[in-house]
C-alpha cells in the first residue's frame, strides 16, 4: 500500500513524510514498525479506525541505540518541594525529560510564598511564582526535533501568591513557555457563589511560620477570569472533581501530581501519557434502507485491539523513560489512554446536530460502550499477565464506575477475579495533528469551519482566491450535488455557531465516562465579556468537567498567535501575522532566537545571496539579508534594500504588502540578456522580483513547517490559525483546560 491511496489530502501525506516517516521507509514499512507486527492492529490502522499519538507513531520501533526518544508523550514532575534542591532538581528533570521528547507538568503548590523567612542568606524567600521564570527557560532552552517542550504549570486556590500567579502573564514577555493552571477546590467554588471569604495560606514547619490572609473568593475568580478573558490564560483545573472522579479514588496509596500540558492526562509524580485514539467517523455505516447507523460489532474489537495496543507499548517502552522514577511510576500503575476523535464527523454521518437531542444521547451510549469494553479489556489482560502492581481492590468501590449496577454484574465478576491490567485507562486528548493527517475533527470538538479561503498565484502572477471545504462537508457536497455550503442541512454545524452552554453539556457526557480528563477548546467571539467567561466556569464546574479551555477572539494573547483581520483570506501556507498592534514610529527589536533560511540567487548581475529570518513562534518574517556574490552586482544596493525590508516588516508592514511592492518593480534589461544566454536566472525580471519570489518561498515553507511541527496530540504548546472568510480563530488552543 502507498501513502497516497491511504491519505488522499497533499496536507495529510506532508504530515506523514515530516513527523511520522523514518529514514525513508515505506508506509508498509510504517505500518509494520508502528504496530509491532500486530496484524489485527495493522488493519485497524489502515481502516483508519485507531491511531497511536504521535509520539508512538514518530519512535516505535527506533532503537535507542539510533535515537533517544520516549513513546510517552508528556509527564508529571514530583511536586516541587520547598528548598533550593528540589526546585534545580526539578530544573534538571525537566531537561531530561525534553532532550527525550517529552513535555511535563509540574506544581509548585509547596513552594514558600513571597516574603517567607528563610535561614540562609538572603533571609526571606522570592516566593513560589518567581521560579517559573526558571523552569519557562529550561523549556525554552531545550530542542525537541525543531519545537520546543510544553509545560504547564500549577497552582492551589489556597496559595498565597495565587493572585502573583494569576497576574503573572499579563506581562507577554514573562513565564511565555508554560502554560498555567489554577488548581480550584468545591470549596472554593461554593465560597465564590455564595460570595463568601476565602483564607489564602502557607505553613514552613522548617521556621514555624504560618503566612495567612482572607480574601474574597470572587475577587480571586473575578480577576481570573478578567485575565482570561484579556490574555487566554490561566485556565482551571476543578482539583475535587479531577481526584474524585477516576479508577483510583479508593487507593490511599495513590495521589495526583499534576496535570499534563494540554491538561488530558492527571498523574501521579513520575507519571506519563501514552495516548490512542478511536476515529468514531468510520464506524458510521449505512442499512439496507440507506440509514446510517453506528456499528458497535466493530467499535468492541477495536477497543479491544487498542487496548492490547497500548499496553504492549507500554511495555516496550518501560526502558525508554528518561528518568528512574518514571520507569517505576509507569511500570506500578500502567496507566494508559485510549481516547476518542472525529466525534463531529461521526454525528454529521448520523444526521444528528452537535450539542443537541440525540447527539448527546448517542454520544452517551457510545461513551459508556467505550468505559465497560475498555475495562474488560483491561481484565481479560489481567487474567493473562498479572494486574498492574499497585492494584487494590478498592476499586470496585469507587465513584468513577458503578461497578453493583446489574448490568454491571459480570464486569464486576470479571474485574473480582483478575483485576486490572491499568490504573487508567481513558483519556480524550486534542488530536490535532493526527486528526488534520486523517482529515476529521479532533477529538470531541465540533467542525472548526465548513470551508476556508485559498489563494494560489496564476500563471500571469496574479492571486487567486477559491474556497476549500472541509473533507466532511465536500464529501456530502460532492455525494448530493451542492454547489454552496448554505444548502447544507442543519446538522452541519461549526464551533462559533455552538452556545457554549452546548459544548459543555458535549464534554460533560463523555467526561462522565472517562476515567482520565479531556482536552476541549471554547472560542468565544471577541463581544464576549468577562461574565460570560464566569458563568462559563461556573457551568462547567456544575456540570461535573475537570477543566476546559476558554480563548476569546482577540484577546492580548492573540496579538502573539493569531493571523491579522486586515489580511485578505488565507490558506495553510499564507502569512500569519502574529504582531501586535504597533504605533507609528514603533519597531519591533528582534532577539537571536529566529528561523532562518537562505537561497541563492542568480540574477542579471551573477549570484545575490538572500538569507531571511522568521519569528519562531508565527513565522513571521522579522529580518532580511542579502549580499552579492563574487561576479557583478551591487553591494550597497543589495544592504540598503535588506534594510529597508526588515525594518519595514519590523515596523507592522504588511508581508504581502512588501512582497506586492517588490513584485512592482519593471524588468531589468541584464536580467533579461541573461535570461535569454544562459538561461540560469532565478524566478523573476530583476533583483527585487527575484527576492520576493525568493522571500515568499521561505516564508512559505517556515509557516508550513511550524504546522507540521506542532504536536497538539501530545503536548499543544503554541497554536495554528486558519482564516474562515477573512474572521480569525483559533484552531486550538494551548495552555488551560
Amino acid at each position: 500500500m502507498r501513502i497516497e491511496e491511504w491519505l488522499p489530502s497533499k496536507l495529510g501525506q506532508d504530515i506523514w513524510h515530516k513527523k511520522y516517516q523514518r529514514n525513508g521507509e515505506t508506509f508498509d514499512q510504517w505500518l509494520y514498525r508502528v504496530s509491532g507486527g500486530d496484524a489485527e492492529l495493522r488493519e485497524m490502522i489502515v481502516q483508519k479506525k485507531f491511531l497511536f499519538g504521535g509520539r508512538i507513531l514518530s519512535n516505535r520501533g527506533i532503537s535507542m541505540e539510533e535515537e533517544k526518544s520516549s513513546l510517552s508523550n508528556c509527564y508529571v514532575m514530583p511536586p516541587v518541594e520547598d528548598n533550593i534542591e528540589s526546585i534545580y532538581e526539578t530544573c534538571k528533570k525537566l531537561a531530561r525529560t525534553y532532550s527525550y521528547g517529552g513535555g511535563c507538568g509540574v506544581d509548585i503548590s509547596k513552594l514558600s510564598p513571597a516574603g517567607a523567612k528563610v535561614r540562609n542568606q538572603a533571609g526571606e524567600t522570592s516566593g513560589a511564582v518567581s521560579f517559573m521564570s526558571t523552569f519557562s527557560q529550561v523549556t525554552e532552552q531545550i530542542g525537541q526535533n525543531k519545537r520546543r517542550g510544553a509545560l504547564m504549570i500549577s497552582l492551589d486556590c489556597t496559595h498565597p501568591d495565587v493572585i502573583d500567579f494569576i497576574n503573572v502573564k499579563t506581562d507577554l514577555t514573562k513565564v511565555t513557555k508554560a502554560n498555567i493552571s489554577v488548581r480550584v477546590s468545591d470549596a472554593f467554588m461554593d465560597a465564590v457563589i455564595n460570595d463568601e471569604d476565602w483564607e489564602l495560606f502557607f505553613e514552613r514547619p522548617e521556621t514555624g511560620e504560618r503566612i495567612s490572609r482572607i480574601v474574597k473568593a470572587n475577587h480571586i475568580f473575578e480577576l481570573l477570569c478578567k485575565n482570561n478573558w484579556e490574555m487566554g490564560e490561566p485556565g482551571i483545573l476543578f482539583w475535587d472533581r479531577v481526584k474524585d472522579w477516576n479508577l483510583l479514588s479508593n487507593n490511599p496509596e495513590f495521589e495526583y501530581a499534576g496535570v499534563n500540558p494540554c491538561a488530558e492526562e492527571p498523574l501521579p509524580a513520575g507519571g506519563s501519557c501514552l495516548l490512542g485514539s478511536i476515529n468514531l467517523a468510520e464506524f458510521v455505516e449505512t442499512d439496507e434502507n440507506g440509514w446510517p447507523y453506528f456499528n458497535y460489532d466493530e467499535f468492541t474489537k477495536c477497543i479491544h485491539i487498542a487496548i492490547r495496543a497500548l499496553n504492549n507499548v507500554l511495555d516496550a517502552g518501560i526502558g525508554r523513560h528518561p528518568l528512574e522514577e518514571q520507569r517505576k511510576s509507569v511500570s506500578d500503575w500502567r496507566q494508559i489512554g485510549l481516547g476518542v476523535m472525529g466525534v463531529a464527523d461521526m454525528l454529521v454521518k448520523l444526521k444528528e446536530k452537535y450539542g443537541v437531542g440525540s447527539s448527546l444521547s448517542t454520544c452517551d451510549d457510545i461513551a459508556e460502550h467505550l468505559q465497560n469494553e475498555a475495562i474488560i479489556a483491561s481484565a481479560l489482560l489481567a487474567a493473562k499477565y498479572g494486574a498492574y502492581p499497585k492494584y487494590d481492590k478498592r476499586i470496585l468501590e469507587n465513584r468513577c464506575y458503578d461497578f453493583d449496577d446489574d448490568i454491571n454484574s459480570e464486569i464486576r465478576e470479571l474485574v473480582e477475579k483478575n483485576g486490572l491490567r491499568n490504573s487508567q485507562l481513558l483519556t480524550i486528548a486534542p488530536t490535532g495533528t493526527i486528526s488534520t493527517m486523517l482529515g476529521i475533527s479532533g477529538g470531541i470538538e465540533p467542525i472548526y469551519a465548513n470551508s476556508y479561503t485559498r489563494k494560489t498565484e496564476s500563471l500571469h502572477g496574479e492571486d487567486t482566491y477559491y474556497k476549500v471545504y472541509t473533507p466532511i462537508v465536500e464529501e456530502y457536497m460532492n455525494k448530493h450535488n451542492l454547489t454552496d455550503e448554505s444548502q447544507l442541512p442543519d446538522y452541519f454545524v461549526t464551533a462559533s455557531e455552538i452556545p457554549y452552554s452546548e459544548r459543555i453539556e458535549m464534554q460533560s457526557v463523555w467526561q462522565t465516562y472517562i476515567d482520565a480528563a479531556i482536552s476541549s477548546t471554547i472560542n468565544l467571539p471577541n463581544s464576549a465579556t468577562v461574565r460570560d467567561i464566569e458563568n462559563l466556569y461556573i457551568l462547567a464546574w456544575e456540570r461535573g468537567l475537570k477543566g476546559i479551555t476558554v480563548f476569546r477572539d482577540g484577546c492580548s494573547r492573540a496579538g502573539i498567535l493569531t493571523t491579522d483581520n486586515n489580511t485578505k483570506p488565507t490558506g495553510i501556507n499564507e502569512s500569519l501575522h502574529t504582531a501586535p498592534s504597533l504605533g507609528r514610529g514603533d519597531v519591533i527589536q528582534v532577539n537571536d532566537d529566529v528561523i532562518g533560511k537562505k537561497r541563492k540567487l542568480i540574477t542579471g548581475c551573477g549570484s545575490l545571496h538572500c538569507s531571511a529570518f522568521f519569528d519562531p513562534q508565527s513565522g513571521d518574517l522579522v529580518e532580511t539579508y542579502l549580499s552579492k556574490g563574487s561576479e557583478g552586482g551591487c553591494l550597497n544596493f543589495a544592504t540598503g534594500l535588506s534594510r529597508m525590508i526588515s525594518y519595514a516588516v519590523r515596523s507592522g508592514a504588511d508581508f504581502n504588502g512588501v512582497i506586492d511592492q517588490l513584485k512592482s518593480c519593471g524588468a531589468c534589461p541584464s536580467y533579461a540578456v541573461r535570461a535569454a544566454t544562459k538561461k540560469d536566472t532565478s524566478k523573476g525580471s530583476c533583483c527585487p522580483i527575484a527576492i520576493s519570489y525568493a522571500l515568499k518561498e521561505m516564508h512559505d515553507e517556515v509557516v508550513e513547517e511550524l504546522l507540521l511541527n506542532e504536536s497538539s496530540d501530545e503536548s499543544t504548546f503554541r497554536c495554528l490559525y486558519i482564516v474562515n472568510n477573512g474572521q480569525t480563530k483559533s484552531s486550538s488552543m494551548p495552555g488551560m483546560w
